[in-house]
């Protein structure tokens, strides 16, 4: 992983502690820089992105991801929750891991994307891995978005996938931002706890083909009702975009096109439900595979 270029202030990446203040002014040049961190060229320059909330952030912490910085506002911890993930941090600093900074209620607001963030806030690396790191199990389950243009999708994909124990998510063809701060609060966290990775379509094509990866793609117009595909075995579900579907290099390269039925006026389900679908399939399958094998 690319390690981010200082420009968050010259203490972004130097484990020199902080002294014991508080910032309290707008014009702070941390401040000033986190708050750039709301484009994703700024993120993507820099590699970084904000976590927030006590669940996401929870949720990073417990998957072992290390935060470069980690802001507080003491007036705004208020539950034993966010109590105990500043105690947590406060030992990642203690050990030289990261630095602690705090913050008034004015400076929080204007750092936070949301209400609700819990007087905690974490910069942190970005944590997208390569393709050829995802974890390759036994019986392989991937899922496969491509072009997905809503950071409330794809976190809402990254929840679903949690769920359904997907081994990994894999985002290609010019994708919303996985690192967009709304992909992490949609997500919920599920971000950290699910392995993701982002590619070209042809990569992905390539690789899942290297690994013997079945892969089931999804439109509209397939040929199979999308329970018909046998997806027992190593499985790739490929999801499109609700505006453009899939790339026609998919349907080349799938071993099922299958669809979704639609029964009303409305010709396409939100992506992230039709995600939901396919992936619980394999679920359904798996478990059914199961009983028969234990009956």
């Amino acid at each position: 992983m690319n390690q981010p270029r200082n420009q968050l202030g010259e203490a972004a990446l130097d484990r020199t502690p902080v002294p014991p203040f508080v910032i309290s002014s707008l014009q702070n040049s941390r401040i000033k820089s986190l708050v750039k961190l709301g484009k994703r060229r700024e993120r993507d320059d820099l590699r970084v992105t904000i976590v927030e909330g006590t669940r996401e952030i929870g949720h990073a912490l417990q998957a072992g991801v290390i935060p470069l910085e980690v802001y507080i506002c003491p007036e705004l911890i208020t539950t034993a929750e966010s109590r105990a993930l500043v105690a947590a941090c406060e030992g990642l600093a203690r050990q030289g891991q990261t630095t602690l900074l705090t913050v008034t209620p004015a400076v929080f607001a204007k750092i936070a994307y949301r209400e609700d963030s819990g007087g905690l806030l974490l910069l942190v690396p970005y944590i997208t891995c390569p393709l050829d790191k995802l974890p390759l199990p036994t019986n392989p389950f991937f899922a496969v978005i491509e072009g997905v243009e809503k950071p409330g999708n794809l976190g809402a994909i990254l929840r679903t996938a949690d769920a359904a124990g997907v081994n990994g998510v894999i985002v290609c063809a010019g994708a919303t931002d996985v690192h967009n701060p709304n992909v992490v609060r949609a997500s919920l966290g599920a971000l950290f706890t699910v392995p993701i990775a982002e590619a070209r379509t042809d990569q992905v094509i390539h690789w899942l083909q290297q690994q013997r990866i079945r892969i089931v793609a999804a439109s509209p117009d397939g040929t199979c009702h999308y329970t018909a595909p046998d997806v027992t075995g190593p499985v790739a579900v490929v999801m499109g975009s609700e505006a453009h579907g899939l790339a026609p290099a998919w349907f080349a390269a799938a071993d099922a096109v299958a669809r979704i039925p639609m029964r009303g006026l409305v010709d396409s389900l939100n992506l992230s439900a039709a995600t939901a679908i396919l992936l619980y399939e394999v679920v359904r399958q798996r478990l059914a595979g199961t009983d028969r094998q234990a009956g």
